[in-house]
């Protein structure tokens, strides 16, 4: 790694890149239909009264080439909060200099500053590259655990229910 790598919070003017990165990322993922965010609720949810996520940019040479967007959860087990990493993503050309794993630490040592007992993420299971770079710090997979999710009209349904 030649360069030095400098991570730095996302700041409110920076919506558009934070959108741009997230976009990229889909592509990777193949998931860019699924894209709807716009700048407007990114800004929103990020940097309005109650900010529901965080971002954090990894520059290299003073130009942003890896994110990652994180925000809050709890465990009830432990009393204490934990970070949940939802997005990290690295452009191509920057790959291989240490930036994911540059843009991991800095989560560990703000999870640890915040006394938050865990840093998890989810990952595709197609996407071996990654499994493995995450072994091999060390990050264990929760393969007994599945994840469930609500949207769109059964999650109105849900809530219209009267159920609660």
């Amino acid at each position: 790694m030649s360069e030095s790598i400098t991570i730095r919070p996302a700041a409110r003017n920076e919506t558009s890149l934070v959108l741009e990165f997230i976009r990229e990322l889909a592509r990777y993922e193949r998931l860019e239909h699924e894209v709807s965010a716009s700048e407007a609720e990114l800004s929103e949810a990020l940097f309005g009264d109650r900010r529901y996520a965080e971002v954090i940019f990894a520059e290299s040479g003073g130009t942003p080439v890896g994110f990652a967007l994180f925000f809050h959860n709890f465990s009830t087990f432990k009393g204490r909060p934990g970070i949940y990493l939802e997005d990290l993503f690295v452009r191509p050309q920057a790959r291989g200099r240490g930036i994911g794993k540059a843009l991991l630490a800095y989560l560990a040592r703000m999870a640890v500053e915040r006394r938050c007992s865990r840093l998890e993420w989810a990952v595709l299971d197609w996407n071996e590259p990654s499994i493995r770079f995450y072994r091999n710090l060390g990050a264990v997979s929760m393969d007994e655990w599945r994840i469930f999710r609500l949207t769109g009209l059964a999650l109105e349904q849900l809530a219209a229910s009267g159920a609660g």
